[in-house]
């Protein structure tokens, strides 16, 4: 009877340890990482795709691609790469509106590539690491969300690209403006990234990034 007790004691630390240390650690590096990561130079600019209407960026992408075209002209990086398909019923992709942004705003055309594909940060991450393999180049920025900084990252590190990010710090999406929610969310996120790997992609990313 004692030796039952211990085992039910045992299983229910540990089922608290999943539940609630694990998240709580997690968590902490979402935040950690969103108010504490800076970009190094490599060989692209990633700017990860947001909402975008008929064209015009929306507050989110456009505090990306502010960002993206500040560290671009620090030098950081030789290149612009955006990223993003487009929902059902829009005229023009992510990517797309992402490029004319920054051309409109003064980067050079030369400078900028958009990647018409991915609906979600996976699928985005994979678009834009087989365009960076095709052009041999190994390192990369991640513009995003602060609170979307270590789940993209990860992601890039995990399919061969050495990356930093350049957490957006103005916008909606910064951690300033942005609630609670989002921070438990990209736990969520990354908890099932690691966890279930592609396959829990659709649980948690259902707001695009």
């Amino acid at each position: 009877m004692f030796l039952i007790f211990k085992i039910v004691k045992r299983v229910i630390a540990l089922i608290l340890l999943v539940v609630i240390v694990l998240p709580l650690y997690v968590g902490g590096r979402v935040w950690y990482t969103a108010n504490h990561t800076e970009p190094v130079k490599s060989d692209a600019i990633i700017v990860l795709g947001a909402a975008q209407f008929d064209g015009v960026p929306s507050p989110i992408l456009e505090a990306r691609l502010l960002e993206a075209k500040r560290i671009f002209e620090k030098k950081l990086a030789p290149r612009i790469l955006t990223v993003g398909s487009k929902a059902p019923g829009d005229r023009t992709t992510e990517a797309a509106s992402g490029f004319y942004w920054l051309v409109d705003h003064g980067v050079g055309k030369k400078f900028v590539d958009s990647i018409p594909y991915g609906r979600d940060t996976f699928a985005s991450t994979e678009s834009y690491v087989s365009v960076m393999k095709k052009l041999n180049l190994k390192s990369a920025i991640i513009v995003t969300d602060q609170y979307h900084c270590l789940r993209a990252v990860t992601m890039a590190e995990d399919l061969k690209i050495s990356a930093t990010c350049a957490p957006t710090k103005t916008g909606p999406a910064s951690t300033t403006n942005s609630s609670l929610r989002y921070l438990v969310r990209e736990t969520g996120a990354y908890l099932a990234y690691v966890t279930l790997g592609r396959h829990g992609i659709h649980l948690t990313d259902q707001v695009k990034n």
